[in-house]
């Protein structure tokens, strides 16, 4: 002690430690929204801790079991605020970026003109464009027959009220659902009431401490504020503590543009916190549509889910899309010039195992025709027309990324990605003799593609080159490169191949892991689950992989090893977690699954194709993979090496084509 310490005994204050000021409410540590902001301060040694807000002293923080000191910091102005701290003689200093509770935050200038719905939830109503409405708790209760209920009194107990038992405490089953709106959506949160008002620097006795953000599917072009949030009631979630968050912006039918939704997750998720406390993990959950947020906000924008369990998703918004655009093409020309080809040949060129896959996506996901997947919320005066209305609302997907891609000066639509030249149609169905040379040419050459305006043209489409840029350069055509290299991923497929006009088929998991795999060097975060479309089933599946990711997650945080993040979750996946599928409710096999489907899931789920992958696209769809270890999802990219642009490959396409005919004319 006499050789380190001077004279004295006493530490000069210039060496010692200085504090540590983290941000415990939001992922982007250096923006947060609405004014306040969740801090944690870690001091050395057990000193006191004093902060200060733009020079105002900040009271009201508590000292927590680990020894840091966790305080609500309010009254933050818009722009930059200088948050300090100091303790045993040292201070440290760092700046926040407030932001409106309305938002923009970082998704860019909001889509205008833009119609509210805050009456759909029984809110106060609301005026564009922000569509703000005051805050309202309300209290539901689970009936001892299985149902909510409005519960008028929470201080009151019903006679069928149920209990629920969180970490080995027996609950009354009252839940306190908060509705507001943040970021132009209206949020939802839900969690077990313990008979207080929530509080961040103190332990709810009816939460778990974990947080189940739930994303709604589907895929439309905006515009107003949305009717229904993923959902928050639901018994799977909270009869175990999880807390439960959604908004009408992370429904992708109300609003397909990603950076909205990662926006719109970032900052219900920041006011969740700042009103429950930090979670230990926020677990992402949702279907098709839901699905597709969780896979492109998990790689682009990591920190705001720590683990995702995709139902029945897709990779992201633009690859399924060219399967929906291919098969409105198909069946249009199986109509008309291409009406001898058979069923059989229909088949071997769509290369889904059931047509009616291509004919729903034909007839349900039209996302180029200006105005067909408008909401009703918006006016028909309002909606594009082109002759009277030529300004007017348009609905499309590209629609939604006007922020990311531009217009076209000359169309004054949104740039497109959307793609087809030099495709060929149906090759792997001429390789296999399914079809013949000059059935293989007709197709290829009437096929065509899609005007500005979404309609059928002659001409093949082709990708305007600022859209391709920046559709890689932000990572919406997912990477999975990025935030997925080591995010833990439950893919839960449950099985509609051979559900007639079903568009959720399952090959799209294998795509998702063949992109992993491309991008990685390894799918060890990723695992599936493939269920059958029974409820019995897709309710034990569902049970499972939600026990299975908490582990997971639980584990990989226990972990206080040196090794990075992605062996981190590589080393922690449990060890009855992996492959498998379940062939009744009762009896889930583990294995590993494959594409093509082999092993004792084949005969049970068996896997189609699609008509990119039909005509030779490889099963990751994608060009090279991005390697910036760094990506902050905010940075910029760049398209990948090595890859030929879209007009190359055509050339060299449309060369071979012009080649057969020359020698089968």
């Amino acid at each position: 002690m006499a050789a380190v310490l001077p004279p004295g005994g006493s530490v000069a204050a210039e060496d010692r430690p200085a504090p540590e000021i983290a941000v415990a409410s939001a992922p982007d540590r250096g923006r947060v929204s609405g004014g306040d902001a969740l801090l944690r301060v870690t001091a050395p040694g057990s000193g006191k801790v004093r902060v200060t807000v733009n020079g105002h002293t900040a009271d009201g923080f508590v000292r927590q079991p680990d020894g840091s000191h966790l305080g609500l910091v309010s009254g933050l102005k818009d722009g930059p605020n200088r948050i300090t701290a100091r303790s045993r003689g040292r201070t440290a200093t760092r700046t926040l970026i407030n932001h409106r509770t309305d938002g923009p935050v970082f998704a860019g200038p909001q889509p205008l003109p833009f119609y509210c719905e805050t009456t759909a939830f029984g809110l106060a109503p609301a005026h564009p464009p922000y569509c703000s409405a005051p805050t309202r708790v309300s209290y539901k209760y689970r009936s001892k027959a299985g149902e909510f209920a409005p519960l008028a009194d929470p201080a009151r107990r019903p006679s069928d009220l149920a209990d629920t038992t969180v970490d080995g405490r027996k609950v009354p089953y009252i839940v306190r659902v908060e509705t507001g709106t943040i970021d132009r959506a209206v949020y939802e949160t839900a969690a077990l009431y313990d008979g207080t008002d929530p509080s961040p620097l103190r332990q709810e006795q009816g939460w778990n401490d974990r947080l189940v953000y739930v994303f709604g599917g589907g895929c439309a072009g905006g515009h107003h504020q949305g009717a229904q949030t993923g959902g928050v009631l639901n018994d799977l979630f909270l009869s175990q503590g999880y807390a439960v968050a959604s908004s009408t912006l992370n429904v992708l039918e109300t609003n397909c543009n990603i950076p909205t939704s990662a926006e719109a997750a970032m900052t219900v998720k920041e006011h969740f916190t700042e009103t429950y406390g930090p979670p230990a993990h926020t677990i992402g959950w949702g279907g098709s549509g839901g699905g597709i947020q969780q896979y492109t906000i998990a790689d682009a924008y990591p920190g705001i889910l720590d683990g995702i369990i995709p139902t029945v998703g897709f990779p992201d918004t633009f690859t399924p899309e060219k399967a929906a655009s291919d098969c409105q093409l198909l069946v249009r020309y199986f109509a008309g010039a291409g009406s001898s080809l058979t069923p059989a040949q229909w088949d071997a060129v769509a290369g889904f195992l059931e047509f009616g896959t291509c004919i729903g996506m034909d007839q349900g996901i039209d996302l180029r025709h200006p105005t067909v997947r408008c909401d009703k919320s918006i006016p028909l005066t309002a909606r594009w027309h082109a002759t009277a209305n030529p300004g007017g609302v348009k609905c499309t997907l590209m629609e939604a990324y006007a922020n990311q891609f531009g217009r076209d000066p000359g169309t004054g639509f949104v740039r497109s990605t959307l793609d087809n030249v030099g495709v060929q149609y149906g090759l792997q169905a001429l390789n296999a003799e399914q079809i013949t040379p000059d059935q293989f040419i007709a197709l290829n050459a009437a096929i065509g593609g899609y005007d500005a305006q979404g309609a059928p043209s002659p001409r093949r489409s082709q990708a305007d080159p600022q859209a391709l840029e920046t559709a890689y350069r932000d990572d919406l055509l997912n990477s999975m490169s990025l935030g997925l290299r080591s995010t833990p991923i439950i893919d839960h497929r449950v099985y509609m191949d051979r559900v007639p006009l079903d568009v959720h088929t399952a090959q799209w998991s294998y795509v998702v892991r063949a992109r992993l795999k491309s991008a990685n060097g390894t799918t060890a975060n990723h695992v599936i689950i493939e269920s059958q479309l029974v409820m019995a089933a897709t309710q034990t599946a569902d049970t499972y992989v939600l026990a299975s990711m908490d582990r997971w997650l639980t584990a990989i945080t226990a972990d206080t090893s040196t090794r990075g993040k992605q062996a981190k979750t590589a080393a922690n996946k449990p060890a009855d977690l992996s492959d498998a599928c379940y062939l009744t409710p009762g009896n889930r096999v583990h294995t590993t699954l494959t594409y093509p489907a082999s092993g004792p899931c084949a005969a049970d789920y068996p896997i189609g194709s699609d008509p990119r992958m039909q005509a030779g696209e490889p099963l990751a769809q994608t060009c090279a993979p991005r390697t910036d270890a760094d990506h902050l999802h905010l940075g910029a990219r760049r398209l990948p090496g090595g890859a030929l642009p879209p007009d190359a490959v055509g050339r060299l396409v449309e060369l071979g084509l012009a080649v057969l005919r020359l020698l089968d004319p």
